[in-house]
């Protein structure tokens, strides 16, 4: 028997305020546990939340990027339950009137493009962290209050590698909006999954369970992989699957059974009575529409446009807005955004993987970079000197022209200067030297190497080949 497999994702987004969604605190993070609170964010008796207007501003805008309907009248509840890391044994979220409704995303899959559909998106508090030692446990509430967006989606997907696309696209839209830092290793972006499955042709949807833990995108996809396998493996014996919550145990590589799954009544959500209902005005999303920035599909069909990149690399470079604005400056510059592109995908963002950071953090500036190009593509140093002076200049900034000079590195292009060391270099190695005359090619290259080795890698390759060729098959070779 054939199984249908339905996927919905809830996914908590950090918006990038500088401070939390009902008090002043800061949301840096990093911070000593419990340096970042107050009576608000704490829940102590008597005060009050003040909503943050960055907060609404900033979840508009994403429901706006994303084709929602906007709320111009939306308003807060309380999501009662009772958890350590939660200092007022409620939640204030939204549930019956959220700020944006609908709008979805498309995605590329191997059978063509899909809309993937939206189901709501609501702004609400984040809740503190339980941390475990040894002996003991303690609670850290400086997260607690920073502002969140849940973006809930209907269950369209239907694969693990739908489920994974469409993360990367929605954290595209995200960081290209300025939505969110979406830095994951920070808990800007994680994801619960809801999933079921029934057999093929059945209308209505199988029992669905909730698959918490899933600290990565890596394991979003895995998790999910397993879970289908576990449900339809049930099916397939003649059991049933239970409604629950099961956690993502990375280490194992399995799902494990936490909870039976609540319902929304379980909650007991009622209106938030120390927030008055958000009035929104159609001047104010006129205003914040106008503020939207170019979004990662436009942006890539404008690289492919404009710089005759191909496709491949403009979806490479718009995966980060930091990474595609260093593109253009740098391209702008240089006037060869072919060269530009391949170095910033092959060099810059190896490195930056590498570190794990962002090109931001890089002391290199498009200008570095462009001027660094234009004295290869001159002739003035070579690609292997060049990767050098890259090095050099991601560790430490710099101008290209100066490293250049300061470390002797300008390319030997004279015919004049590197004929004696071809000389010198096809005595000494008489043996590859009669191989290439022989017909062997590739003993060029060991001669091309040793060139390269006596001049400490300032000679021009290109001019070293020809010399050597030219030596090599000339009428007289050398003794």
């Amino acid at each position: 028997m054939k199984f249908a497999v339905s996927i919905g994702l809830e996914i908590h987004v950090q918006l990038r305020t500088r401070t939390k969604i009902f008090c002043g605190c800061p949301t840096t993070f990093g911070a000593p546990p419990n340096t970042q609170v107050c009576p608000v964010c704490l829940g102590l008796p008597g005060a009050l939340p003040v909503l943050n207007r960055e907060a609404v501003r900033l979840t508009v805008m994403a429901g706006l990027a994303l084709g929602c309907r906007i709320n111009l009248r939306s308003k807060f509840d309380r999501k009662n339950y009772f958890y350590p890391d939660m200092p007022k044994n409620y939640q204030i979220s939204q549930y019956d009137l959220p700020l944006c409704v609908g709008g979805g995303l498309e995605i590329e899959t191997p059978a063509g493009r899909r809309f993937i559909r939206l189901r709501r998106i609501h702004l609400e508090e984040d809740v503190g962290k339980n941390l475990h030692f040894a002996q003991s446990s303690g609670v850290d509430f400086n997260r607690a209050g920073v502002p969140l967006m849940e973006i809930v989606t209907e269950p369209d997907l239907t694969s693990a590698d739908e489920a994974h696309t469409f993360l990367l696209a929605l954290k595209e839209v995200l960081l290209h909006g300025g939505i969110s830092d979406c830095n994951l290793e920070e808990g800007n972006l994680r994801c619960d999954v809801n999933i079921s499955v029934r057999p093929e042709g059945a209308d209505e949807l199988g029992v669905k369970t909730e698959l918490k833990n899933l600290n990565s995108f890596r394991a979003v996809h895995r998790a999910l992989d397993y879970e289908i396998r576990r449900q339809i493996d049930l099916l397939s014996c003649g059991r049933t699957v239970v409604q629950e919550t099961r956690r993502w145990n990375d280490e194992l590589g399995i799902t494990e059974s936490m909870r039976t799954k609540e319902e929304a009544h379980d909650y007991r959500y009622f209106p938030e009575p120390d927030l008055v209902p958000v009035e929104l005005t159609e001047e104010q999303l006129t205003e914040w529409r106008a503020q939207l920035p170019e979004l990662p599909a436009a942006r890539r069909a404008r690289l492919v446009r404009e710089y005759g990149l191909p496709e491949y690399d403009a979806k490479v470079l718009t995966a980060d807005p930091d990474v595609a604005d260093f593109f253009e400056a740098a391209a702008r510059r240089s006037q060869q955004p072919k060269i530009v592109s391949n170095w910033i995908m092959t060099e810059v963002l190896r490195v930056l993987g590498e570190r794990g950071s962002s090109i931001r953090d890089l002391p290199l500036t498009p200008d570095a970079l462009a001027e660094l190009i234009e004295m290869v593509q001159r002739g003035v140093i070579n690609m292997p000197a060049a990767k050098s002076v890259l090095a050099e200049l991601m560790e430490h900034g710099g101008r290209p022209a100066e490293i250049i000079e300061r470390r002797g590195l300008v390319q030997i292009s004279d015919r004049g200067a590197l004929e004696p060391v071809v000389e010198e270099v096809l005595r000494d190695h008489p043996g590859p030297a009669a191989d290439y005359r022989n017909g062997k090619a590739a003993a060029l290259q060991f001669l091309i190497g040793q060139v390269m080795k006596r001049t400490r890698g300032k000679a021009n390759p290109k001019l070293v080949a020809e010399v050597l060729r030219a030596r090599l098959e000339s009428q007289s070779p050398s003794s």
